[in-house]
């Protein structure tokens, strides 16, 4: 296991990213919950997903029906920031959005909390604008 950044979260050295898990890639959703309970069996406890993967939060909807009865084993991570339907106010960084968002997502995954919630990029400033990290 190692810890993640300064959280003191253990993860596993190994995220199963699930974009592909869904429309985007594998539309049988019977088989990426064998996929997410073959990754989890194998010792893999981070799962990364998204609000925009698969369309309108399909691939949460999959991974939060494989969590059903697991949700304690993992260390779960989703993001948000791209459009989320034709609203302008459905995307970004607003403090508006990022609270919908959050609420959709867990909904839509069917749990009561998220470990690492992030933006997947800024739409308010072009990447050559942003600050530096430090």
């Amino acid at each position: 296991m190692r810890t993640l950044g300064r959280t003191g979260i253990q993860v596993s050295p190994y995220c199963l990213g699930t974009m592909k898990l869904g429309p985007y890639g594998n539309p049988d959703s019977d088989d990426c919950v064998r996929i997410i309970h073959r990754a989890l069996d194998a010792g893999i406890n981070f799962i990364d997903t998204a609000d925009v993967y698969g369309g309108n939060g399909e691939t949460e909807r999959i991974v939060g029906k494989a969590l059903r009865g697991r949700r304690d084993d993992v260390v779960l991570a989703t993001k948000f920031n791209g459009p989320m339907g034709t609203d302008p106010n459905r995307q970004g960084n607003s403090r508006r959005w990022i609270v919908t968002a959050v609420e959709d997502s867990l909904r839509r995954l069917g749990v009561d909390h998220i470990d690492l919630y992030r933006s997947t990029t800024s739409t308010t400033a072009p990447t050559s604008k942003r600050p530096s990290p430090p």
